[in-house]
């Protein structure tokens, strides 16, 4: 078995997807204090460097199989805190909070059953990514109004979450698709 380096390990995209981790704990704070400039601040800064941590692993080589692992595990952590944080303060969504965290909670274990067979799951679709960016775009939103004019408008809050479910729930879709496909061809060899 070979032997991880340090450079495998601590590399920038590896780091900041770390940073990204982090970050969920002031984003809960600020929420949690109706602090919603700074929560909205946080989740901006955190999706800047997810896109920043790809960006430098494709273009510097620094793809590796933790950052493979930790950057999945971020993105869902990080959607998990915001849908908690979202469906307590805005009770209105709830419902599609949680469609959502079971959605995640599914890939998740997808994901552990796949490592358990010794399968790499697979890397973001564009459809997970699209998933991921109608979230954070609903969130900012939500949050942008709330912050700048104290604008709570439920009908536009649950338009926006009814359309981050219907795409998460789409790439859940094509995601079980893919995982049924590896597991079959497991069973098979």
């Amino acid at each position: 078995m070979r032997e991880i380096s340090y450079k495998e390990i601590f590399n920038i995209p590896n780091i900041l997807t770390v940073l990204r981790i982090i970050f969920i704990i002031p984003f809960v704070i600020a929420v949690s204090k109706n602090n919603y400039a700074l929560a909205g601040i946080v989740l901006v800064i955190s999706g800047v460097s997810d896109l920043l941590d790809g960006i430098i692993a494709r273009k510097y080589n620094q793809m590796t199989k933790l950052g493979k692992m930790l950057d999945p595990t971020a993105d869902k952590l990080t959607l998990m805190a915001v849908m908690i944080c979202f469906g307590v303060k805005f009770p209105k969504i709830f419902p599609f909070m949680i469609l959502l965290i079971v959605k995640e909670v599914i890939m998740l274990v997808a994901g552990a059953v796949l490592l358990k067979c010794k399968l790499t799951p697979p890397a973001a679709r564009w459809y997970g990514k699209i998933s991921t960016v109608v979230f954070y775009i609903s969130v900012i939103t939500i949050i942008f109004l709330k912050a700048t004019w104290n604008i709570d408008c439920e009908i536009l809050n649950i338009i926006l979450m009814a359309l981050t479910a219907v795409c998460m729930l789409y790439a859940l879709y094509r995601y079980f698709k893919i995982f049924k496909t590896m597991i079959k061809k497991k069973i098979i060899n």
